[in-house]
């Protein structure tokens, strides 16, 4: 068995890790602190499950009815953490919430039960600094929505052993995820700090009046977007020159140093600058209804772009 924990109002993460985690066959409890939540949340995983089934989406060998049946919920810590050897934190993004569960959690599981963290945004070292044993003890960083977009950033704490690191890595490969290691810790990860970068550029783009909202956006789905779908920056350049990554580099490094040493500083997101981006970013108005079916068209494509990834 494996615990899955999500907190009230933040169950996406949560839900998607037991669909997962569901999908490659194991047991999987899950725990939330308001009454009644996590029973809510297989109501929820059921109705998923069925659905991606109906659209012959369905993740790993079991039928729908099967996987949700490996699922269970518990209202009591001590029960829903009996028995499991894996335990993936899913409250949401507060340093002293996260410490104090795992503080929590650490007084009720053996020695050897691998404590996971689905933190963004915070560094392992702090999220576990109150844990006593934190050999055991990792971020799994999974991208939003985890059931589509499979990479998942493992993240170790200075003390974390290697042999964990290797186990959660085989775990996450057995349930179908695309794990990548980080050798250690740093702000952002290494996905975020990538996605930072081309937010800042997108952003200093627009803001300098070089492109609109809608164009730079095209410019990473219609253009970018298309390889980094199927191949990294580095095959990408890899491929684009006759003889390789170093013949790349050779012919075009210095346009690339050029290029970097004209970005501008790192953007004022919030302040009077940003609001003409915010008011240009016509192309989704910003009502629950709007946005709700644009999560919905986002989610459908996911879902096919990972069929077709896939099958290749």
């Amino acid at each position: 068995p494996m615990l899955n924990w999500f907190g009230p109002g933040y169950g996406l993460i949560g839900r998607s890790w037991a669909m997962v985690f569901a999908s490659g066959g194991y047991s999987v409890k899950i725990y939330d602190n308001q009454p009644g939540q996590s029973t809510k949340a297989i109501v929820e995983i059921k109705k998923q499950l069925q659905e991606l089934e109906d659209a012959q989406m369905l993740r790993g060998e079991a039928t729908a009815l099967q996987q949700v049946a490996l699922i269970s919920s518990y209202d009591d810590l001590s029960q829903a953490l009996e028995g499991a050897f894996f335990v993936q934190e899913c409250v949401f993004e507060q340093l002293e919430v996260k410490q104090s569960i795992f503080q929590d959690i650490e007084r009720l599981v053996g020695k050897d039960v691998i404590l996971s963290s689905s933190t963004s945004c915070l560094v392992p070292s702090n999220v576990f600094s109150k844990v006593q044993n934190r050999s055991r003890c990792l971020v799994s960083h999974p991208v939003n929505p985890p059931y589509y977009v499979k990479l998942v950033e493992l993240v170790p704490h200075p003390e974390t052993a290697p042999a964990v690191m290797d186990t959660t890595h085989t775990l996450m490969t057995k349930v179908g995820q695309a794990p990548v290691r980080l050798r250690k810790e740093i702000d952002g990860f290494a996905l975020n700090r990538v996605q930072a970068a081309i937010i800042a550029e997108s952003w200093r783009l627009v803001q300098d009046g070089i492109i609109s909202v809608k164009d730079i956006d095209l410019v990473m789905s219609e253009g970018l977007g298309m390889r980094y779908a199927f191949i990294g920056p580095m095959e990408t350049m890899h491929l684009n020159a006759p003889e390789g990554l170093e013949d790349y580099m050779k012919r075009y490094g210095p346009g690339i140093q050029r290029v970097l040493t004209s970005f501008g500083p790192v953007p004022d997101f919030c302040g009077e600058g940003s609001k003409g981006i915010i008011n240009m970013c016509e192309l989704i108005p910003s009502d629950e209804q709007h946005l709700s079916a644009r999560k919905d068209r986002r989610d459908q494509l996911l879902m096919g772009l990972a069929k077709l990834k896939k099958d290749h």
